[in-house]
């Protein structure tokens, strides 16, 4: 089964005092999530951040260094996953890479993110939710 990212990603400004990036998982299973960003000079991507069903989490501390985050999810109790077309190196297990090229002659396995725009928000939430769920402003 594969999610639909407009169904599923929600951006919430979060109070000004904060400065993270957040995932809030508002669905009835546990989800894995992926995250890749542009720091300083080089592309970076971490997992895997395990957020049970109804929670949050903060993925990246303190305020964000760049405008376009990436996330892939799965879901460990139903299947599928929350992707997109841009295209980033992961592994199975907890994993810090850098770089986005290259990702099968690394070693890697290269894995669909889908983008989030923060607009230079110092802080952002995303929500994942079920498909067909209402409420919120879908993301664009």
């Amino acid at each position: 089964m594969r999610f639909a990212v407009a169904a599923i990603a929600l951006v919430l400004f979060a109070p000004a005092a904060l400065a993270d990036l957040r995932i809030c998982n508002k669905t009835t299973s546990r989800v894995g999530i992926a995250v890749g960003y542009k720091d300083e000079d080089s592309w970076k991507t971490e997992g895997w951040w395990n957020i049970g069903a109804n929670s949050c989490e903060t993925l990246l501390a303190g305020p964000l260094v760049s405008r376009f985050y990436y996330l892939y999810a799965v879901d460990y109790d139903r299947g599928g996953e929350w992707s997109g077309r841009s295209f980033m190196c992961t592994q199975e297990k907890t994993f810090t890479i850098k770089g986005i090229e290259d990702c099968l002659r690394r070693g890697y396995e290269r894995t669909g993110f889908f983008e989030i725009d923060t607009g230079e928000q110092r802080t952002w939430t995303v929500q994942l939710t079920e498909p067909g769920r209402a409420g919120g402003n879908p993301a664009p």
